[in-house]
Parts: structure tokens; C-alpha cells; sequence
């Protein structure tokens, strides 16, 4: 089974004026931590929401440093369990991003090609195909 998982990375950056500009460097920061091992993993801007349910911008700053929240998303293959491909995940980036807080976001399926060709029976005919007998007229 394929999975693709999502990551969420606080990311400290130093000596910033705005959001914006904080957003800009902690993908570049992140982006050149992963690369070029990890060239195949998505960085984008993370959500954060209030408890009340209001979107916040992903940078909070403080004292011209901001904290980015940013998801980082891969594909791990060739795992058993959705748990499985959380740690391979949080494990490769991780190590990578030294100091940075990580939390996995969701894990989903990907379905095999194997799977596709299925109607989920395992048997691969599908309702929309009819069965040779109901081809053959009977005299």
C-alpha cells in the first residue's frame, strides 16, 4: 500500500518584518534543508484556526521572529500500515529538519493500480462489462 502523508513544521525565522516575508523564508529555510535528499516532498503554506473557528495567517510573529506553520507533504510506498507510513514520514523529514516541531496532519491511501482495475471484489470485471453468457444468444 502507497500513502500519502501529511506533515505540519513549525518553522523558527529570525529577523523578519511582516508575514509574508516570514512565509518566503521559511519555505526557502525548509527547502534547502530537504534538498536534495527529500527534493520529492511539497512544502506549503499550513493553516492555523482559532478556537473559535477564525483562520489566522501561518506566521506569527514576535520581536521581528516568527514561528511558520507550513505542511509538508510526501508519498511513502510500499508500507503495511497507515501508522507505518506516519513514522517513515515524520522519521525522513525529521531528521532533516533539526529543531523543528513536527506533527502528522493525515495519512491517505493511495490507490494501487492493482486496486483500480478491481471492482473491488479482486476478481477485476467490473458491473459496467457484461459477462460473456449474456453475449451469447440462445437459439
Amino acid at each position: 500500500m502507497d500513502c500519502r502523508v501529511v506533515v505540519e513544521a513549525a518553522v523558527p525565522v529570525y529577523d523578519v518584518e511582516n508575514e509574508d516575508e516570514a512565509i518566503r523564508i521559511a519555505i526557502s529555510k525548509t527547502g534547502e534543508m530537504l534538498n536534495p535528499d527529500l527534493n520529492y516532498v511539497e512544502i506549503n503554506m499550513g493553516t492555523r484556526i482559532t478556537p473559535g473557528g477564525e483562520e489566522l495567517p501561518p506566521a506569527f510573529i514576535a520581536a521581528d521572529e516568527a514561528l511558520v506553520a507550513l505542511e509538508l507533504e510526501m508519498t511513502v510506498f510500499n508500507v503495511e500500515q497507515e501508522e507505518h507510513a506516519s513514522r517513515i514520514a515524520r522519521k525522513e523529514i525529521g531528521q532533516r529538519l533539526e529543531n523543528v516541531p513536527l506533527k502528522v496532519l493525515s495519512v491517505d491511501r493511495l490507490e494501487d493500480e492493482e486496486e483500480a482495475k478491481t471492482d473491488g471484489n479482486g476478481d477485476g470485471d467490473s458491473d459496467l462489462i457484461p459477462e460473456f453468457d449474456d453475449l451469447v444468444e440462445d437459439d
